[in-house]
């Protein structure tokens, strides 16, 4: 496993390639996604973890708002490859809305299961 956080990756995508992490996890709530769209072009060979929920933020995302990102993710990566996480470590926040925000995320992490059958 390996974390990179925000970032323009185009210029560094087959460094990260050759890293080797069986998966990456990265930085892409704020970005809607859209950082997906060089690993798609590069044709990343590994698993990814898009961040479904900004760890900078106390606003607590619905469920809804985390599996309509993952639905996004899915149009950039296989959804056999994607790991659902927060964008980075909770050491920011409180107790309640991690608590809150981690059983969103798990309640989007079925609803992508579900939908890609």
């Amino acid at each position: 496993h390996t974390h990179m956080c925000y970032g323009e990756f185009d210029d560094i995508i087959e460094s990260i390639a050759a890293l080797q992490a069986d998966v990456i996890s990265i930085e892409t709530s704020r970005s809607r996604m859209e950082l997906l769209k060089t690993f798609e072009k590069f044709k990343y060979p590994n698993e990814i973890g898009p961040g479904v929920f900004d760890i900078h933020s106390p606003r607590v995302p619905s469920t809804q708002e985390m599996t309509n990102l993952l639905m996004k993710a899915t149009k950039n990566v296989d959804g056999d490859k994607i790991w659902v996480n927060p964008d980075c470590g909770l050491k920011t926040r409180g107790w309640p809305e991690t608590i809150s925000a981690l059983q969103n995320m798990v309640l989007a992490a079925k609803n992508l299961r579900k939908s890609s059958g």
